[in-house]
């Protein structure tokens, strides 16, 4: 299992070996430091903890890793990787830095981040509703959600499709291509698009 957390630049295209354009997303991944081990016998399950960027962490998060930060320098971000059950990793020790080098091209990852907030939206917007027909009788209800319910049960149903706040939740797209590595620069090229605005922070794994 890979990892690494990171921060979405933008997008952009390349042209691959046979002259094709390629619309592919700039991410930022890394350099990452593990700052803890998790174990099972004393957190539950298996793990790592890593730290990404150089900003002060708050109190608690300070105190949390007081020890590891006298000889290293602060974190703006703490994420955990859990390990599959079965699949923990020995090798893997406090103060190990995580880079892009661990990947390949065309490795496929999935990309995990926050969706563009999109404010409060009516059920067109949200769901793709069709709305209904414009004439016919009807006065201001082209994209009016319809019917909400029925005699039974006496309630609106949970789950139901209607108008609300859109975006700004956590999202993962799968089985993204690896396009190109830059090293030097700590920069992934990944074929497509991946959640959220640029700049907000994702997350990157291998199954």
């Amino acid at each position: 299992m890979k990892y690494i957390v990171g921060k979405k630049v933008g997008m952009t295209q390349i042209f691959n070996d046979s002259g094709k354009v390629q619309p592919v997303t700039v991410v930022q991944a890394g350099p990452c430091t593990i700052t803890q081990i998790l174990v099972k016998e004393k957190n539950g399950y298996s793990g790592v903890q890593i730290g990404f960027g150089s900003k002060k962490l708050n109190k608690p998060q300070q105190g949390h890793l007081k020890n590891f930060l006298k000889k290293n320098s602060s974190f703006s971000i703490l994420r955990e990787f859990p390990f599959p059950e079965g699949k923990e990793e020995k090798d893997v020790k406090v103060g190990d830095a995580i880079t892009v080098e661990q990947f390949e091209k065309g490795e496929k990852v999935n990309v995990s981040g926050t969706t563009k907030s999109k404010g409060f939206q009516g059920v067109v917007k949200r769901w793709n509703f069709a709305g209904g027909p414009a004439s016919h009788g009807q006065k201001h209800s082209l994209r009016a959600p319809g019917s909400i319910g029925s005699a039974y049960p006496q309630h609106v149903l949970k789950g139901k499709k209607m108008a609300g706040r859109m975006g700004g939740v956590k999202h993962t797209t799968r089985n993204l291509r690896v396009v190109d590595i830059m090293p030097k620069d700590n920069i992934l090229l990944i074929k497509g698009a991946i959640p959220g605005h640029n700049g907000t922070t994702i997350t990157i794994t291998t199954e």
